[in-house]
């Protein structure tokens, strides 16, 4: 039987196939040629839209009222120019056009030879703690591959690891401190000594997060924070440890930098401080930087032990109860403050039995400042008289309530503390550098940072009560008197002084204009 021909549309159908397609791809490319501006001009609408959103959400809620008048106050002047809005909306189409052009990437594709060379010598350094015998298919093994184990890593300009997210096998124990103590300082060594590395542990993903943190500032002086009744500044931390910024003053400018903020008062979890460090660590700096803004709101009693005035400045002073250094005096405060605290706590019992708010004399903050107090106490020991910690049981004991706040700052070397002081001291902060064990048996928990052998002063880490353990850098509150304080310090402080109470004649303290002068 004769075979019949296909049909017409059937014979050429693939070829007629084939001219659509190219017909309908030369008809995109042309529209891709035609339409480019306008894809251009859309692609940077959205960048600059993406780009608003981020500084919106990065904006803190306070300053968003302020911003918003600003921006409507921009469009309505633009409004009312002639010709304004057809030049914003040029201005708007050349800025959308310039964001939005195409931008060839300058970044390498993967790291060069001597970081792929570092990354292999972490990946053999790790491999007998996250490796076992038994395990069949090891993540961790000798002349294994690093490239699953290191998924993310950067590195600085100088070709060191700046952050690294590094998966271990689930059965490693990451819940013990010890294991973790040993990668950690196993990853501090191999990564580079001299810098300061923030460990991030996510059990539950086996994932652990090495990031290199920048230096906290320095250069942030005494100034009058911007904070509320009960609210004391100890110092500045890092930006991904609170929720907070302050606006500080560096010379001419302004900048916004993150706090430590310690609460006081009455509904106060952590009422007392204590602050740990070597010599020449900035304890005394701290202790001085509470002092000036404890006396915004209330009255401060200070016992020195170390017999350096290093709180002259503070003598005669409004608000300064008094300045002790000798063991006569410094036993006759504590033990003045001591029988305050007890008079406010029955005085204001009284009026809430009666029915009647608290007396104004029971509201005004009280601040007992010890600066070296195992210094008298080895004096008080020699002469037969109680230890000056001694007093302190019912300030601290009570002190919540009576609105009275004590602060004890002492060295290492003589940290010898009763058990009153242990006990309610719940918020502590160390300075200067100090071993892991050190800092954990001030603290109570480990940072999970590696300490640095070389720091500045008023350098260390702080914890308020069961919270994590923040970094920490002391604001510069120099003693004024003194000759090595730079000019603009000295000014700094001298500005937060109150106004003086004692005559001048009567005061032997030399006035600010002599020292300026000197």
């Amino acid at each position: 039987m004769a075979r019949r021909p296909l049909p017409r549309i059937l014979s050429n159908g693939s070829a007629q196939i084939a001219r659509s397609r190219e017909l309908a791809r030369t008809a995109a490319d042309s529209a891709t040629d035609v339409l480019h501006p306008l894809i251009t001009v859309t692609r940077g609408l959205r960048r600059l839209a993406a780009a608003g959103g981020r500084k919106w959400a990065a904006t803190p809620k306070d300053r968003r009222g302020p911003l918003l008048f600003l921006v409507a106050s921009v469009i309505l002047v633009v409004a009312l120019v002639p010709y304004g809005p057809l030049l914003a909306a040029i201005t708007l189409m050349a800025a959308a056009a310039w964001t939005g052009r195409q931008q060839a990437s300058s970044e390498p594709t993967g790291p060069d030879e001597a970081q792929i060379q570092r990354l292999q010598s972490l990946y053999d350094a790790l491999v007998p703690y996250f490796s076992v015998a038994e395990d069949p298919a090891p993540l961790y093994a000798h002349g294994g591959d690093w490239e699953k184990a290191f998924p993310t890593h950067d590195f600085d300009d100088d070709g060191r690891v700046s952050r690294l997210l590094i998966r271990y096998p689930a059965y490693f124990t990451d819940g013990e401190a010890e294991s973790r103590a040993r990668i950690e300082q196993l990853l501090h060594a191999k990564s580079g000594r001299g810098r300061e590395y923030h460990f991030d542990w996510d059990e539950e993903g086996n994932e652990l997060t090495v990031t290199v943190l920048p230096p906290l500032p320095t250069d942030i002086a005494a100034q009058r924070f911007v904070t509320s009744p009960g609210e004391t500044v100890l110092g500045f931390t890092d930006p991904a440890d609170v929720q907070r910024t302050l606006p500080l003053t560096y010379g001419e400018e302004q900048r916004d930098v993150p706090p430590v903020v310690w609460r006081t008062g009455i509904r106060s979890t952590e009422p007392h401080l204590l602050i740990a460090g070597n010599p020449g660590s900035g304890t005394t700096t701290l202790v001085r930087s509470i002092a000036l803004q404890a006396l915004q709101y209330g009255d401060v009693v200070i016992v020195e032990g170390g017999g350096t005035g290093e709180y002259a400045c503070l003598t005669g002073r409004a608000g300064v109860l008094a300045v002790e250094s000798g063991l006569a005096g410094a036993l006759a405060s504590l033990e003045w403050a001591a029988n305050e605290t007890e008079r406010r706590l029955i005085s204001a019992n009284r009026a809430r039995q009666a029915g009647h708010p608290a007396p104004d004399d029971t509201k005004n903050p009280l601040w007992i400042l010890l600066d070296r107090p195992s210094a008298l106490g080895h004096f008080a020991a020699a002469d037969g008289r109680n230890d000056p910690q001694a007093l302190l049981q019912v300030p601290l004991r009570h002190g919540r309530a009576a609105g009275v706040t004590v602060v004890i700052a002492e060295q290492f070397e003589d940290l010898e503390l009763s058990e009153a002081v242990q006990q309610h001291t719940r918020a502590r902060v160390v300075l200067g550098p100090a071993s892991p064990v050190q800092l954990e048996a001030v603290l109570g928990a480990p940072p999970h940072t590696t300490p640095t052998r070389e720091v500045p002063p008023g350098r260390g880490y702080a914890r308020l009560g069961a919270g994590p353990v923040l970094r920490l850098q002391v604001p510069a509150t120099p003693d004024p008197y003194d000759d090595a304080t730079s000019e603009t310090h000295r000014r700094a402080v001298l500005d937060l002084l109150p106004e003086r109470t004692t005559p001048a004649e009567a005061d032997p303290i030399p006035t600010e204009a002599a020292v300026a002068e000197g």
